[in-house]
């Protein structure tokens, strides 16, 4: 008796490439996170950095809202320091500057000085109130 090994199967097909794209959304939702994640990361630096900047404007308006008008010879000196800060600001700010900076000069350069007076206070004050930080 012979055996036929010649029997047609009809329910096993050929090996078909199967295309498998799932590494390749995995890579790129992970490169999307990452770069939001830096994103984020960089905008968080930079804001805590411009928060915690030091701002001259603003220290020298302290200064001069703070500043111990009983010695005139060193009020002077630290408003005419402190208030060129702002003396370039606008003409009128460079005008107000000038005339506070003449009445200044008769409080300095010497050894006694007397009191600021009334007139040169108000001009001081009034060069406060236009400036902004």
């Amino acid at each position: 008796m012979q055996q036929n090994f010649d029997i047609p199967l009809h329910d096993i097909k050929p090996i078909v490439e199967v295309q498998e794209y799932s590494l390749y959304y995995f890579l790129g939702v992970s490169a999307f996170v990452l770069l939001i994640i830096l994103g984020s990361a960089f905008l968080i630096y930079k804001w805590l950095q411009k928060r915690n900047a030091f701002n001259i404007r603003k220290e020298h308006m302290r200064l001069l809202r703070t500043l111990d008008l009983s010695d005139a010879k060193k009020a002077a000196y630290a408003i005419t320091n402190y208030g060129a800060t702002f003396k370039d600001d606008s003409p009128r700010h460079s005008e107000m500057y000038a005339n506070l900076h003449n009445r200044l000069e008769k409080y300095k350069y010497k050894k006694e000085v007397e009191k600021l007076d009334e007139e040169t206070l108000g001009y001081f004050e009034l060069y406060k109130e236009m400036c902004d930080v």
